[in-house]
């Protein structure tokens, strides 16, 4: 890849920066499809974040910013526009400049989570969902299960502010849906969700207890730092079908491009450039 005077930078920002993998699939698809841009991981801890994206935003070839963990709810409060998903699920993870300074903040975790479910030909409509882990990606997750046709969104998380936060922006948004709180059983479930950072470091203890997983539970994480985490490897032994967290990845990486007003691409293509390591 050449960086050159005209090359379009992408911030990723987030901490710890070690688990980071978009960058390993958007600079390949970039070469691969002659786009003069470069996503560059920057690791932020929660003090400078502010600061950090205000001065990156005052660079005249700034593109965007990728915002992770622990930004994606601190961020909004940051931003001039919100897009509707960013109101519903209270966090945002993609951040653009419009022509006239404003910060406009976007938000594609759950679009990319459902996106990753329909392409394995599993349907939402109707379903029961648990979402263990209310913040930014959680939050996202569980609004577009809700958006999706959901029947009931479970939450549980340890911070029972987050939880009951967005237990009522779910219910203000999606009053069909109903909403639950304060277990992690996932029991009874035809869907569960890990959206904590449990399983990023070695030895975390599982989100829940998998031996209350029936077999016929799709359960899905959202940890990246290794491609089939100790509780994937857990519900799978239990006879679950499941997904990784990079499929979520893949799958939101085209409307991003559209977002950033870069070519977009298929998840597919980007399966077949992207150089992932764990």
């Amino acid at each position: 890849m050449n960086i050159d005077g005209n090359t379009g930078l992408i911030a990723h920002l987030g901490w710890p920066t070690h688990a980071f993998k978009a960058p390993l699939i958007y600079n390949p698809y970039f070469e691969s499809a002659g786009v003069n841009a470069v996503v560059v991981p920057m690791g932020c801890r929660p003090q400078a974040f502010e600061d950090v994206l205000r001065s990156f935003f005052r660079l005249e070839n700034a593109r965007g910013a990728l915002v992770t963990m622990p930004h994606k709810v601190s961020v909004v409060g940051l931003l001039d526009v919100a897009s509707p998903a960013v109101e519903v699920a209270g966090a945002c993870n993609a951040v653009k400049r419009l022509a006239d300074g404003r910060l406009m903040g976007e938000q594609f975790d759950g679009e990319g989570f459902v996106r990753g479910m329909r392409s394995k030909g599993l349907s939402t409509q109707g379903a029961r969902a648990l979402v263990v882990g209310c913040g930014g990606v959680g939050s996202a997750i569980a609004a577009a299960l809700a958006g999706a046709g959901a029947e009931e969104v479970a939450l549980y998380d340890i911070e029972k502010d987050s939880e009951r936060a967005l237990a009522q922006r779910l219910a203000k948004h999606f009053p069909r849906v109903r909403v639950a709180t304060g277990s992690n059983d996932p029991a009874g479930f035809d869907l569960v969700v890990n959206a904590t950072a449990l399983g990023m470091n070695p030895g975390d203890p599982l989100p829940l207890d998998v031996s209350r997983l029936a077999a016929s539970t799709f359960v899905g994480d959202v940890v990246m730092s290794a491609e089939v985490t100790e509780f994937l490897r857990a519900a799978g032994d239990r006879g679950c079908r499941v997904q990784v967290g990079t499929d979520m990845l893949f799958e939101m990486i085209p409307p991003y491009l559209e977002f950033f007003g870069f070519p977009t691409t298929t998840a597919d293509r980007l399966r077949d450039v992207a150089r992932l390591r764990y």
